[in-house]
């Protein structure tokens, strides 16, 4: 849709400062021009945007548009552009906003309302971080109307944020992780897949559960001792997979890791090209795939009780609490603790921002805290013999 109002920067007379001017044509063809007073860029957005509103509305050419219809119109326009995932956040925070304020004209979207929407979720038992998400979901989708002048200011922009406690990091120790990997090779659970190849390949690595489950042969470097973690295309033997935060990004492996791969890729059958895919699963998914009946988020887990065979591994190697991701924190935390760079362990870990990689990953591990405490009785040993 083409503008109607353009924005011109006036120079002052002395030419060192100017000023915003709006440009516009009336119903006659006569050009009009309104001086804004200032050289505040924000501000003249927002004018540029209202006056824009009222020239729609006067010429009949402004239609109003209710949220309902401008989700549809946006999942439509950013379907190519965006996750699969996200897509489906977009859309149930946005359904859920409208059960909360209505149907309304997007144009009528205030303030008062993103503070209605976060009272109702902390009635309904909303955890602070869903709460979190959810606006942070929802001031980006408003966003997309500010930028395409359908609204002046985001009403999710000022939102407080609920505050929230500070989690603790948990990670394995050396024996649990020794544990879990001496279950996983002696026992049978998952049968065929290499539950102790795929645990060691974690904890070296600090790769993600959908990055391991999607790893093929050609992405593993043997000589250079790297694993290449790259996203997928949809092909005959490959199906649609994206990573996350970054496009692509290398992650080191160990020699006595490279041989054990080596090992098990000279025992796989031929044809295969995923790594942690047995034959009888991936001979499954192709077929789903051929009827059509695979999706690309099933693409990011293609194992079936991957959760409940990760915990009966816990549960046998007498270990109370963990996650599968806590083994991506413990080998950041590792790497972090032997001496590698926090920066340098973002990169690695692939995080789109280092206050991920500061905030949630580099936890205080038990040797870092019995360093610190022999340093600190020898730098106040003479403090106590002074109070003894």
């Amino acid at each position: 849709m083409a503008k109607l109002v353009r924005l011109w920067q006036r120079p002052c007379k002395h030419g060192r400062e100017f000023k915003y001017v709006l440009i516009w044509y009336d119903e006659q063809g006569k050009e009009r021009w309104q001086s804004l007073g200032h050289a505040d860029s924000r501000k003249a957005e927002r004018q540029v945007a209202q006056k824009e509103r009222e020239l729609r509305i006067g010429t009949d050419i402004f239609e109003g548009i209710m949220l309902r219809r401008f989700l549809e119109d946006s999942l439509e326009k950013t379907q190519r552009q965006i996750r699969e995932g996200t897509m489906r956040e977009y859309k149930t925070a946005i359904q859920q906003f409208i059960e909360v304020v209505g149907n309304m004209d997007l144009s009528n979207v205030l303030h008062e309302h993103a503070e209605r929407f976060v009272r109702s979720c902390l009635r309904t038992g909303n955890r602070p971080a869903t709460i979190k998400k959810k606006i942070s979901v929802l001031s980006s989708f408003f966003q997309q109307a500010v930028k395409r002048g359908q609204l002046e200011e985001n009403p999710f922009q000022q939102v407080r944020l609920p505050k929230l406690p500070k989690s603790e990091i948990h990670v394995f120790s050396e024996q649990e992780c020794i544990r879990m990997i001496k279950v996983a090779r002696e026992s049978r659970i998952g049968k065929s897949f290499r539950w102790d190849l795929f645990l060691l390949t974690a904890l070296c690595t600090g790769m993600r559960r959908g990055e391991l489950l999607n790893l093929v042969w050609q992405d593993i470097d043997f000589e250079k001792k790297i694993i290449h973690i790259r996203p997928k295309d949809e092909t005959e033997y490959t199906w649609k997979w994206q990573v996350k935060d970054t496009d692509r990004r290398d992650a080191p492996i160990t020699k006595e890791l490279v041989e054990l791969l080596s090992e098990y890729r000279d025992q796989q059958p031929s044809g295969y090209p995923y790594i942690f895919v047995p034959p009888k699963r991936y001979d499954r998914i192709q077929r789903s795939r051929r009827l059509g009946k695979w999706s690309e988020r099933q693409g990011n887990c293609p194992h079936g009780n991957f959760q409940r065979q990760f915990t009966m591994i816990l549960e046998k190697a007498g270990i109370k609490e963990g996650h599968f991701h806590d083994l991506k924190r413990t080998c950041l935390s590792n790497w972090f603790s032997n001496g590698l760079r926090e920066y340098d362990v973002m990169k690695i870990a692939g995080h789109a921002s280092f206050e991920t990689t500061h905030k949630f990953y580099l936890a205080i591990r038990k040797d870092l805290l019995d360093q610190a405490r022999a340093l600190s009785s020898i730098a106040m040993k003479g403090c106590f013999i002074a109070d003894s």
